[in-house]
């Protein structure tokens, strides 16, 4: 007999030798959320736990073809997009995820430790809000992500508000803003909707750096909506998934901590079985 298989995901992303970011990342937060994923590389990353050194970028056509040949075979429950490395990569999967419009689509386009994120160029921050944002059920940005895409399209400075309302009115269901303003020795990410400011989740600042620390929110974001977790539960438990994560850790080289994904089971791997007799 054939087991029921799991809710499947499609991520775009880069792939990232250490697995802590990029679709490695991914991956691993939809096994430990219950989810199987399927990936699309977009680039290829030179890098270890300390810096990225290159990205070699993965041409449009071949994201296309990975991608097609699998939403032909079988069907997914969610998509997760990271980050891209072209316009022409953004037009891509803007497309291929237009024929899905009933599919949930987390958006986590930007990656700051990548030797170029995305954030230096107008024509790919415009593409993204453009054709990318308005199909996005969940749209992942630091504060820092948030104001650089509102250059695009403002010429003086705006409230986290005013540039949230601006994407949201593309029809971007939800944004969640993170490293919001927070008391100290906390972090805060803050998520709104439409019409305006739906919850704020707050966790205490740990010792780092971290590295992959959006991408595992992201991450569990995706496997989340995938189970239809309906988006605010699936939020705040993206929080709490991403806490753990960071809060068990993992130091693999001289560089920044992992987050560990897999922190419950290895949890629940240590806790001791009383004998029932």
């Amino acid at each position: 007999m054939q087991n029921q298989s799991p809710p499947l995901i499609l991520c775009f992303g880069v792939s990232d030798p250490i697995g802590a970011t990029g679709i490695q990342s991914d991956l691993a937060c939809f096994a430990a959320l219950g989810c199987h994923g399927l990936s699309v590389t977009t680039g290829i990353l030179i890098a270890d736990t300390a810096r990225v050194d290159d990205m070699h970028e993965i041409d449009s056509g071949w994201v296309i073809d990975q991608a097609r040949v699998l939403l032909e075979d079988m069907p997914v429950s969610a998509f997760k997009v990271g980050p891209l490395a072209s316009v022409e990569q953004v037009a891509a999967v803007a497309e291929i995820v237009s024929d899905y419009p009933h599919i949930p689509l987390v958006l986590d386009p930007f990656m700051s430790g990548l030797p170029d994120s995305g954030l230096l160029d107008d024509d790919m921050l415009t593409a993204v809000r453009q054709i990318l944002v308005p199909q996005a059920t969940m749209l992942l940005l630091s504060q820092v992500e948030l104001a650089r895409m509102a250059e695009t399209w403002r010429e003086t400075p705006g409230a986290v508000a005013e540039h949230v309302a601006e994407l949201t009115g593309t029809g971007c269901a939800y944004v969640l803003v993170t490293g919001t303003e927070a008391p100290r020795g906390t972090l805060a990410n803050t998520l709104f909707n439409d019409e305006g400011v739906v919850a704020s989740y707050s966790t205490p600042l740990l010792p780092g750096p971290f590295i992959g620390a959006g991408s595992t929110i992201s991450g569990a974001l995706a496997a989340l909506l995938a189970a239809q977790t309906e988006p605010l539960q699936a939020a705040r438990q993206a929080q709490d998934f991403a806490a753990g994560a960071l809060a068990n850790a993992q130091r693999f080289g001289m560089g920044k901590l992992v987050p560990n994904k897999f922190f419950a089971s290895a949890q629940a791997a240590a806790t001791p079985t009383q004998n029932i007799e």
